[in-house]
């Protein structure tokens, strides 16, 4: 059944305790008042689509404005959260009227080529034109048998310190690793603020966070941890786990010094972490199985306008190719395009050449941030080479030298 009587409206300042109960049921939480609090900091109720069902909020989708890096390049990007049902208006349509609005007016507003999310489903979003283009590593591990290379002469310093009272140097790193890093988001102060928050209630049973620093040998930070720890015992004694949240290193020498101190910490027998795909932590480590990896979904990513989006990252190679894109949502991106370019720039018109390779808009959002191979969608089922030889040709061009990852979830 398809429930057109209710309609979208545009969310209001002062409106935000609605949907935060919307999201305790829909998501099977509580948002305690600090929670809550940090929550509305970041909320922009103008992007947020609502529908009501007399004074009840029912349903929702929203989004954050924000830049996403992509390769070679940053572009404007919605970043779409809090997308949610009541589940007793599961089944009549209103996630798909959200989804087609929300996109119709990223479209529109020409400011945004790509829209980007974390899917609580995988399973729902690729009917909205979502393509998973980058993926996280999971680490769940006992430390005790791990070991890591010596150090080095060349190693600086390592420091503990409250994380709010770094953001400024946390700023500064991250910044200039983000600028090469696909797939993750800018933070101005008010994110950071948002990030570095700690609520009590989110906690698990764990310490506050804390900010391990790396300091070079003339006292610049290059490196930073942030992480808290669970502390617990069973008959052998303590055996406690460290969280880890994120580790960014502008050398390895940084990173060698703050995965030493985070896998070696006393009291504790175990390490939790979420990382990119290509961590160097599996190649840090004497015996990589024990890190007990596993792949799991991270960044999706839906490419609104085809034209702009393929224009604005670089690419690893030079191509030349005409791809015959198909959009049910959004008609304009449907047709045949050429795309060349390399790493330098790239320029994506209107073609009337046969195509060389055909596609969906799902797939081209997995190919976005080169974590997947476009000869690897072929076999799949997803790209078919309507050319011999356009998907070796093609390959290596979308590929990038660094696997995406998402940092934070929105």
């Amino acid at each position: 059944m398809t429930d057109t009587a209710l309609p979208i409206t545009v969310g209001r300042a002062g409106g935000f305790d609605d949907l935060a109960r919307l999201f305790e049921i829909a998501f099977h939480t509580t948002l305690p008042a600090e929670t809550r609090e940090a929550e509305r900091s970041i909320w922009e109720p103008q992007r947020s689509l609502l529908v009501f069902d007399g004074a009840d909020l029912v349903a929702s989708a929203g989004a954050y404005t924000r830049e996403l890096t992509v390769p070679g390049a940053v572009v404007p990007a919605a970043h779409v959260t809090m997308v949610a049902v009541l589940p007793t208006h599961r089944r009549r349509g209103l996630l798909t009227r959200l989804m087609r609005r929300q996109l119709r007016e990223v479209r529109d507003a020409g400011r945004e080529p790509v829209a980007v999310l974390w899917a609580s489903e995988g399973r729902i979003y690729p009917r909205f034109g979502y393509g998973l283009a980058a993926q996280q590593l999971a680490v769940e591990c006992t430390t005790t048998e791990l070991r890591l290379p010596a150090p080095t002469a060349a190693e600086g310093r390592l420091r503990l310190d409250r994380p709010a009272a770094r953001q400024a140097e946390l700023a500064r790193v991250y910044d200039r690793q983000r600028a090469d890093r696909p797939g993750w988001s800018d933070r101005d102060d008010r994110w950071w603020r948002y990030v570095l928050g700690d609520p009590a209630d989110q906690r698990d049973g764990a310490t506050e966070r804390r900010v391990l620093l790396h300091e070079a040998p003339d006292g610049e930070v290059d490196g930073y941890a942030l992480w808290r720890s669970r502390l617990s015992q069973d008959a052998a004694g303590a055996c406690g786990v460290t969280v880890v949240d994120e580790v960014v290193a502008e050398n390895a020498t940084a990173r060698l010094a703050l995965w030493r101190l985070l896998l070696s910490l006393d009291l504790t027998r175990r390490l939790s972490y979420r990382g990119p795909v290509d961590d160097p932590l599996l190649r840090l480590v004497n015996e990589p199985r024990r890190l007990e990896p596993r792949v799991s979904e991270a960044l999706w990513v839906r490419v609104v306008d085809v034209p702009a989006a393929l224009a604005a990252r670089r690419y690893a190679a030079a191509v030349d190719v005409v791809v015959e894109v198909t959009d049910e949502l959004l008609p304009e991106n449907t047709g045949r395009w050429r795309l060349t370019g390399g790493p330098d720039g790239a320029r994506c018109v209107p073609a009337d050449a046969p195509a060389d390779l055909a596609c969906d808009v799902r797939a081209l959002g997995e190919l976005y941030l080169g974590g997947v191979g476009i000869t690897t969608l072929a076999d799949a089922g997803r790209v078919a080479e309507l050319r011999p030889g356009a998907l070796a040709a093609a390959g290596p061009a979308f590929s990038w030298h660094r696997a995406p990852s998402g940092m934070g979830v929105f």
